[in-house]
């Protein structure tokens, strides 16, 4: 069993940053593909970010150039770094674990980008 706990949610001006990191707990964590999804009111979830065991990393469209994603396999934890935010980067942000078939989230976090 792993669990995900996200933070670093918040508001925050369009043309911020913000950094949210997703702290897990569990066995065999290095070998779980870590990604950041989104979701906002209306909407479908959405991959924002994704890091291989490898350390290979895929972006969603709207998000590269802008977002960074990386993980710290030591402190089991995986952080998404949140630049030139816009307002439709609001969202919940969750953090998601998946290696085979085994496939777990985090509960979210609330990133709002207003002026």
């Amino acid at each position: 069993q792993v669990q995900l706990v996200e933070s670093g949610g918040g508001s925050v001006q369009p043309g911020g940053s913000l950094s949210l990191s997703c702290a897990a707990s569990g066995s065999g964590l290095s070998r779980y593909a870590m990604g950041w999804y989104r979701q906002a009111p209306g909407k479908q979830r959405s991959l924002v970010a994704l890091i291989e065991t490898g350390g290979r990393t895929l972006y969603g469209d709207s998000v590269e150039g802008r977002f960074t994603i990386s993980r710290d396999n030591a402190k089991n934890t995986v952080f998404l770094q949140m630049n030139s935010l816009k307002p439709e980067d609001t969202a919940v942000y969750y953090c998601r674990a998946v290696y085979a078939a085994n496939d777990y989230w985090g509960q979210g976090t609330q990133v709002t980008v207003s002026s």
